[in-house]
């Protein structure tokens, strides 16, 4: 079998069919076990009364590290994107 790659990356000839697939196999699934130690990440939302930079990419970057080890060490690993407690500094800049 000899396929030829493209020479530039198509993203909406690839991602929507592989998220389609992700969506269908229930990754995105959470599922409590009881028999497994619980680990969490709470991840903030991006800052919004500023300019992003690279620290948050490596912020995200070292969260996905640390939740897939965990898994892969055998906890229940949670990690839940997006949440505030508060939401001030969002509703500051929506308002």
């Amino acid at each position: 079998m000899n396929r030829e790659l493209p020479k530039v990356y198509e993203p909406q000839e690839v991602e929507g069919r592989i998220y389609e697939m992700w969506e269908k196999n229930g990754c995105f699934e959470g599922h409590r076990d009881p028999d497994k130690k619980p680990f969490t990440i709470v991840m903030p939302p991006p800052n919004v009364t500023g300019q992003l930079h690279m620290g948050h990419a490596m912020d995200s970057t070292l969260q996905d590290i640390l939740i897939r080890f965990k898994r892969m060490q055998g906890y229940a690993a949670l990690w839940v994107p997006g949440t505030d407690h508060a939401g001030i500094a969002t509703q500051i800049k929506v308002e």
